[in-house]
């Protein structure tokens, strides 16, 4: 048994030394993406005059900074227990998704509070038709950011990180409010000048709904909130199909970050010997973990079947 689980050890440290690799690989790609794109951005809305340009560009350049929380919370929770924390550091990429949530949330009320004073400022000037090149911008930036919102989402179901799909919902609410910045850019150059600062303001709705469900998301894996259905069903299917395993008499789940603890009662018959009923105990430990790397650990209980 102590072989076995070394090697499962052994596996779950090269999964996620693969896992934060691949993390940061993206993250890299996010930052130079974002630094370009903000810089275009915030060009074309000072030049074409756009106050909903300006304001997308400042939400771009709000990703850099929260892609940076997301690989540096990726990094420490990929540290390994020490004495001090014997379960590990997983859940510090839920703190760093809440981080992201609060910046994209503070990022929203900003852009927000922006649109509400040019509509309510009665100044013409503040008011002025945007030129051309911001829409052009606003076109670009809703297929770069889709982009960006489906590669690192790819990534981040791939390696199972909250922080990530985070980063990845950051992504696409910068789409979102690009699209809102088109509406209302066009709007303006057609005759509707109000149209852009509300644009501002539509777009800090979306940011704000992205930000609540992001918080929620990391709150759930703060609590020990138990993994979803779907999960849970899988890992009877597993279970049921091991050889010796009667039945399950009790099986919980908790979510620790990205990564999952389960503990399992399985019937087995009552006249096996002890090294017989943990050889089965084995056998499902072993099966949970390499067929749901998102597994940290499987505890294993194994009770003998009783008759009713």
């Amino acid at each position: 048994m102590n072989n076995n689980m070394n090697m499962n050890t052994n596996m779950n440290a090269n999964e996620s030394s693969s896992a934060k690799a691949i993390a940061m690989r993206v993250s890299t790609i996010s930052i130079v993406v974002n630094v370009v794109l903000s810089l275009l951005k915030l060009i074309a809305g000072i030049v074409a005059r756009s106050g909903a340009m300006v304001s997308d560009a400042v939400h771009s350049a709000s990703d850099v900074l929260s892609t940076i929380v997301v690989m540096v919370g990726v990094s420490i929770a990929e540290k390994g227990p020490d004495d001090n924390h014997p379960y590990g550091h997983d859940r510090l990429e839920c703190v760093a998704s809440i981080i992201l949530a609060v910046l994209l949330a503070g990022t929203g009320i900003g852009i927000g509070f922006s649109g509400v004073q040019k509509i309510t400022s009665g100044d013409a000037a503040a008011l002025e038709v945007p030129g051309l090149l911001a829409l052009i911008a606003a076109v670009v930036s809703i297929g770069v950011k889709e982009w960006m919102y489906w590669f690192t989402r790819a990534a981040a179901k791939k390696i199972k990180s909250g922080a990530l799909m985070a980063d990845a919902w950051h992504h696409r609410s910068d789409a979102m409010s690009s699209i809102g910045a088109f509406v209302g850019i066009l709007g303006a150059r057609m005759g509707y000048p109000i149209l852009d600062p509300v644009a501002s303001i539509v777009i800090c709705v979306f940011i704000e709904k992205a930000a609540l469900d992001i918080f929620k998301d990391a709150l759930d894996k703060m609590v020990d909130h138990s993994c979803p259905g779907e999960d849970e069903q899988r890992m009877r299917e597993i279970i049921l199909a091991q050889s010796g395993v009667l039945g399950i008499d009790d099986l919980k789940t908790r979510l620790f970050g990205a990564r999952v603890y389960v503990d399992v009662e399985i019937a087995v018959d009552g006249s096996k010997t002890l090294n017989e009923a943990h050889e089965i105990a084995q056998r499902v430990h072993d099966a949970i973990e390499n067929s749901m790397p998102e597994v940290k650990h499987c505890m294993v209980h194994e009770n003998p079947l009783t008759e009713d």
